[in-house]
């Protein structure tokens, strides 16, 4: 067992325990907005820059406690493409909250990154304002990434589906993914490898979305990810570590050095 496993097992026993009430939520989703257009703002740089909502993470410990809303109005003015919140508070210091607050603040698509492996939660996602949400390949069977990719789809959300490595990356494939995350750190043993993940990122067909997740912080990285076929690389800790997050962004996108 390692971190990802112990995660999830934990995630099951309460969601259990607790499970959410999809009636209500689907309620709100009814008076909501259309989702915004996660898969275009993907297509929309070379690459485009994915920027996270961060507070702490079980691999760096805390990282930085800003304001989420306002946080994400600097990637925004910067050139941010979309933004991704960590919600999972446990480990992640995440919360809804910050997914709201980041709904509000800004114009562009919001992705969810938690661990989500139930439909239940992709509703509780769509109803709380994300309009994409993170399937983690390593801790989902084919058929279950299928069933949630059919669920995202119904709900309006697009569904970014990570692989980190071959075995990840057969399952999203043959369950139907379109947008394929390939995450350089493993999530049961939090090591990054930048080099496997470059070339995991190869074997995405090019029909495909691709985008390099974790460990990115230059420029050079950025432009190793676009050269083995990244369409966007998804930036969380650089940027919240970052003492001006938005020259950052323009770092990473190449408009300054």
């Amino acid at each position: 067992m390692g971190f990802l496993s112990d995660v999830v097992a934990d995630l099951k026993r309460d969601l259990e325990m607790n499970p959410i009430d999809d009636s209500a939520l689907m309620g709100r989703i009814g008076s909501l907005p259309p989702a915004r257009d996660f898969t275009g703002a993907l297509k929309s740089g070379n690459p485009a820059v994915v920027a996270e909502v961060k507070r702490a993470s079980p691999s760096a410990g805390e990282i930085a406690q800003a304001d989420a809303g306002k946080q994400a109005a600097v990637y925004e003015a910067a050139g941010a493409a979309a933004v991704s919140v960590l919600t999972e508070p446990k480990h992640f210091d995440g919360a809804m909250a910050d997914l709201r607050a980041v709904r509000m603040a800004t114009k562009l698509p919001v992705l969810r990154k938690d661990f989500l492996v139930h439909p239940s939660q992709l509703i509780q996602t769509r109803a709380e304002g994300a309009d994409a949400a993170l399937l983690i390949g390593a801790c989902l069977s084919e058929s279950e990434i299928a069933a949630l990719l059919i669920t995202a789809s119904d709900l309006g959300l697009a569904a970014l589906a990570e692989a980190t490595n071959g075995e990840d990356l057969d399952k999203i494939l043959a369950a139907g993914a379109e947008i394929v995350g390939v995450n350089a750190r493993d999530l049961e043993t939090l090591e990054v490898d930048e080099g496997n993940a470059l070339a995991l990122l190869r074997a995405v067909p090019d029909d495909k979305i691709a985008v390099f997740e974790s460990g990115i912080s230059t420029r050079e990285q950025v432009e190793r990810a676009v050269e083995a076929g990244a369409n966007a690389v998804l930036v969380g800790e650089a940027l919240m570590r970052a003492a001006d997050p938005g020259a950052k962004i323009k770092e990473l996108l190449g408009e300054q050095t």
